[in-house]
């Protein structure tokens, strides 16, 4: 073979395999995603099998490293990775343009390989989708302020309305919570609200409903402890999709965490009307569920005059329903709770 086309071969080759291993590091330790994380690793070995139709080592034959002229050239933007997001973006586009030059040039040697490497080509454009949509969902999580649940039985207006005027005042995240609806009904209503939320750019949560999460494209599903485990949920779920699970123990947060969920919610904080059995975990579990590395939601009987309180205790985001739902004007109560949160985090800094 020759030597130039050795060294495309080659160069190509470390390419995509470095940036296969970027990719699958943070769908293993930025997503926990074990599923996808798996398939990845899966594609090394692809990758290795196909090169080795082409001659696998015997490509370090036309290494030049002291003699390449582009290890001196270095792009205005190519050390500029804002944060984990930004560097499995870059990882993805250049892992399937180093397949596209191995699938090219492979044709001139093994037409068979370079069938492998299309095919594989193929499949990280699926998993490109798969990473940053999910890493776009994870970031929102860490950034939220204000989740708000919407149920019909306790909205004042009409749901779909209280949806658009809490993403106007602004809410982070909507939870539909229907746990009587037909399911026909709720996934009608589940759509509008799926597309407000799009439309907003806003994180749009199902409760424990992966079925319907899924047939309208939500960001995620909401399960509590009597709902599906994690990994049952995961298997109807695309793999860009967050699970949040309800937690009311520090025993229960670190399974979860171990579980594999995006976020969790802490409570009830205190006593609350939609869920008057539930025994309130009180602000202690907020403060100590903080040493939690994952997205937090305090919930459970939230109002304006004790959110201060839930804040001070080390909350950076709340859950609240029947407060702001209930309310003659949900829009105007979500913006007062997002002033408020606004005002503590400022002090807190």
């Amino acid at each position: 073979m020759d030597k130039r086309l050795m060294r495309i071969l080659d160069a190509n080759f470390n390419r995509t395999r470095e940036s296969l291993r970027v990719m699958e590091d943070y769908a293993r330790f930025v997503l926990d995603a074990g599923q996808l994380s798996s398939e990845l690793k899966g594609a090394r070995h692809q990758l290795r099998e196909a090169v080795e139709m082409l001659g696998g080592q015997r490509l370090l034959g036309g290494r030049n490293t002291p003699g390449d002229v582009g290890t001196k050239l270095c792009s205005a933007g190519e050390m500029d990775r804002s944060d984990a997001l930004a560097v499995v973006t870059a990882a993805c586009k250049r892992v399937v343009e180093s397949l596209r030059v191995l699938e090219e040039f492979s044709k001139t040697v093994e037409p068979e390989a370079a069938k492998r490497f299309e095919g594989l080509r193929y499949r990280c454009y699926e998993w490109e989708v798969q990473l940053i949509s999910r890493g776009v969902a994870k970031e929102k999580l860490g950034q939220m302020r204000l989740y708000v649940l919407i149920s019909s039985e306790l909205c004042r207006k009409g749901p779909l309305e209280v949806a658009r005027e809490v993403l106007a005042g602004g809410a982070d995240c909507v939870q539909l919570r229907e746990k009587k609806m037909a399911a026909g009904e709720c996934l009608a209503l589940a759509e509008r609200i799926s597309r407000l939320c799009r439309e907003q750019g806003k994180l749009f949560i199902v409760n424990d409903r992966p079925d319907i999460a899924v047939a309208v494209g939500a960001d995620g599903v909401h399960l509590g402890q009597e709902d599906l485990p994690v990994g049952c949920a995961r298997k109807v779920l695309s793999s860009e999709m967050v699970v949040g699970v309800s937690t009311h123990s520090i025993a229960q947060a670190r399974k979860a965490v171990d579980d594999g969920a995006d976020y969790i919610s802490v409570g009830p904080v205190f006593a609350t009307g939609t869920k008057p059995s539930a025994e309130p975990v009180g602000i202690e579990y907020v403060q100590q569920v903080a040493e939690i590395d994952l997205p937090q939601v305090a919930i459970g009987g939230i109002k304006l005059d004790n959110v201060a309180e839930v804040i001070a205790a080390g909350a950076k985001c709340v859950g609240v329903c029947s407060a702001i739902i209930c309310a003659d004007e949900p829009g105007e109560m979500a913006g007062e709770f997002c002033r408020r949160l606004s005002e503590k985090s400022k002090i807190k800094k």
